[in-house]
């Protein structure tokens, strides 16, 4: 067995899901490519698979690079033909996407990729939907997320696991580096396709990998890419405790007013002592329950629900509220906060 089909096996050990199905994400390019070869490899070489699950791949076709996107499809298609892996090849038009780089579209083509996947993952039943993210995609990441400004959440990155329609999206190879996926497509003699648009460094994620983090590494700090894994790591462990506080307060503080499910209570008086990064992830965690829209929230708005948390304590003065993005009103009063979608009113 391959050194990388050793570490891969470690990192997603096959009693995880030798008895399931498992869909793999696969563009033509060498990291999902190495995850299929490598996936693959290991379920031959299983002797105790009681043959119940299965391994399938899943390719989205963007067509937004002409010729080159087909060329991908049919890579994609012949590889898992010679591994006699059944493939779901989808196609998506986003010609009528925003095209301003390094924006609309790139976030357009990560919408549709995800729909796609989640939806081929229902059609053949796979628990897990396997997607080939690697440690240097997720030190861009982090980059990226410190430029644009980020909480501690997102400051560790991509999570390992995350629902994905009613499965599971994995990312086993996020402890990989890109050298080491290389290394082992070369060790296996197997061919892979280059995204062109990859080199385009209108694109911000292209620019962050081709300019800036070189740029960093060669006059700031050679070992950059292992400086910002180290603080993903570091600022994921610190979120685990907080949602673990989290789920205590909201426990104890936070409920529904009967028969009113768009309505939350916050009981403050106990919040009041919390420190107020605690009381912004209270409420993160809030709207992410309610599937309130988070895309307008910032941290000044969070910041204002931690200080209307102290409006509540003051009895004598008069009842504030306030609308946040989304039509969410937040009351203030004496004994609490009630939070309520106004969208439908």
């Amino acid at each position: 067995m391959h050194p990388f089909e050793k570490q891969l096996a470690l990192a997603w050990p096959l009693e995880e899901w030798r008895d399931l199905t498992v869909l793999v994400a696969v563009s033509g390019g060498p990291d999902s490519v190495a995850l299929l070869r490598g996936l693959a490899a290991l379920r031959a070489a299983d002797s105790v698979a009681s043959g119940a699950g299965a391994l399938r791949a899943a390719h989205l076709n963007h067509q937004l690079r002409g010729e080159d996107a087909g060329e991908d499809e049919r890579f994609v298609a012949t590889l898992c033909r010679h591994l006699a892996i059944p493939c779901e090849v989808g196609r998506v038009s986003l010609a009528a996407a925003p095209s301003r780089p390094g924006g609309g579209l790139e976030a357009a083509a990560r919408k549709a990729r995800y729909r796609f996947l989640a939806s081929a993952a229902g059609a053949c039943g796979a628990r897990y939907v396997a997607v080939a993210h690697t440690a240097d995609d997720q030190a861009e990441t982090i980059l990226h997320r410190i430029l644009r400004g980020t909480g501690i959440g997102g400051l560790s990155g991509m999570a390992r696991a995350r629902p994905l329609g009613g499965g599971t999206l994995l990312r086993p190879l996020l402890g990989f580096r890109r050298a080491e996926v290389l290394e082992y497509l070369a060790d296996i003699g197997q061919s892979y396709r280059i995204d062109s648009t990859n080199a385009d460094t209108r694109f911000t994620r292209n620019r962050l990998r081709h300019d800036l983090l070189p740029r960093l590494a060669r006059d700031y700090n050679p070992n950059v890419t292992d400086a910002l894994l180290r603080l993903g790591t570091l600022a994921d462990e610190v979120r685990q405790w907080m949602d673990w506080q989290v789920e205590a307060l909201q426990a104890a503080c936070c409920g529904h007013e009967e028969g009113a499910e768009e309505t939350v209570t916050v009981q403050t008086r106990r919040l009041r002592s919390e420190p107020a990064a605690l009381v912004r992830e209270l409420f993160v965690a809030l709207w992410r329950q309610q599937n309130w829209p988070m895309r307008q929230m910032g941290f000044d708005q969070w910041s204002l629900l931690a200080e209307m948390v102290h409006m509540s304590g003051e009895p004598l003065s008069p009842r504030r509220k306030h609308v946040f993005p989304g039509s969410i009103l937040v009351e203030a009063g004496p004994e609490g906060l009630v939070l309520r979608s106004t969208s439908s009113e």
